[in-house]
């Protein structure tokens, strides 16, 4: 009998122990393992170089939920956690505090997608390139301004924006500007296989020539099936010792992107850029090209075309012509139709 209690005694001990195990278990789940995230959603920490332990906490109050962060504190005061804050962008997701910790504490960042656009100025690219890293404009403006830093990587200021291919990067988000470059220049150098860099040979231009023509195309149309073909007029162009006579280049020289007519005053603009005063290309790219225009310059169409003019039905595409009076006439057109349409 005696035997018979210790036995059920005993059964009802290991269900209370067990029990308790369970509970015990669901608490360390809930505290170390559940979802740190608020919304349940992916969001992401920023932790710059200004951060501390208490506005790391901070930042991830409106983040985390509230037993995530209290378990997160309690790890970084057991580890010591505050003297090691790293920067970087870190998720804050479907993974425990734990993992999140760990991924702070060893600083494995999210990387960040970065798309680099064909854009038409240096503050277009930083402003396309600081929205996703660390850096500030200033910083990356200041970079690509300066003669010294530009020679590191073999450009000039003027010839700095050929370096970049418009593509999309994956790059952690406190990137420097000095990293950010050297991958710039790493992608830079994938792009120009043996392949493109032997047609750029035949034409008998640099990279930075074949992304400056390319530039110019790249103003003169978004029609790529049109590309090759006005790459090939400038290259007549190039090679008659024409002036190249590119709006596009006026345009950028006097920082008057939106321009529809460009007058006869603005020709004489004196700067290196305007092809209709100084002969051959200009200085650098007038924008980061894309790639369709790099290939449209190093694929260009053979013809005797010397002129063009954009077409009167305003379809982005242009009319080519041979002959100067020929070129006139299809100018006049183009006039005339601005002129009807009250374009200035």
């Amino acid at each position: 009998m005696a035997k018979s209690k210790r036995k059920t005694k005993n059964r009802k001990l290991l269900k209370i122990v067990s029990g308790v195990t369970f509970v015990l278990l669901l608490v360390i789940y809930f505290l170390f393992f559940s979802s740190m995230s608020k919304t349940g959603d992916k969001q992401y920490l920023l932790i710059d170089e200004n951060d501390n332990i208490d506005s790391v906490y901070k930042k991830l109050e409106p983040l985390s939920t509230r037993h995530g962060l209290w378990t997160f504190k309690q790890l970084a005061k057991f580890t010591s956690y505050g003297d090691h804050v790293r920067t970087g962008r870190y998720l804050i997701g479907s993974s425990g505090a734990l993992q999140t910790f760990r991924h702070l504490r060893n600083g494995s960042q999210a990387p960040v997608s970065l798309t680099l656009q064909s854009v038409r100025t240096k503050e277009d690219l930083a402003k396309n390139v600081c929205a996703k890293l660390m850096f500030t404009k200033g910083e990356f403006l200041d970079s690509l301004n300066s003669s010294d830093f530009c020679k590191k990587y073999g450009y000039t200021p003027n010839t700095v924006v050929a370096m970049f291919i418009p593509n999309t990067y994956e790059l952690y988000w406190n990137t420097t500007v000095g990293m950010f470059l050297e991958k710039m220049q790493e992608e830079n150098k994938k792009f120009w296989s043996f392949e493109r860099t032997q047609k750029a040979n035949v034409i008998g231009f640099s990279k930075e020539e074949v992304m400056t023509l390319a530039s110019i195309v790249d103003e003169e149309t978004d029609n790529e099936g049109e590309m090759p073909k006005i790459a090939g007029m400038y290259i007549n162009r190039l090679r008659a010792d024409m002036p190249l006579q590119a709006d596009p280049t006026v345009k950028f020289a006097l920082q008057k992107f939106e321009a529809h007519r460009i007058y006869h005053k603005w020709l004489s603009y004196d700067s290196p850029y305007n092809t209709y005063k100084y002969h051959g290309l200009p200085p650098g790219p007038i924008r980061i090209p894309s790639v369709a225009a790099i290939d449209a310059v190093l694929n260009f169409v053979h013809h005797d075309y010397l002129y063009m003019c954009a077409k009167e039905d305003f379809s982005g595409t242009h009319n080519f012509a041979k002959t100067y009076q020929e070129h006139l006439d299809n100018a006049r057109k183009y006039a005339k139709a601005l002129t009807e349409r009250g374009i200035e």
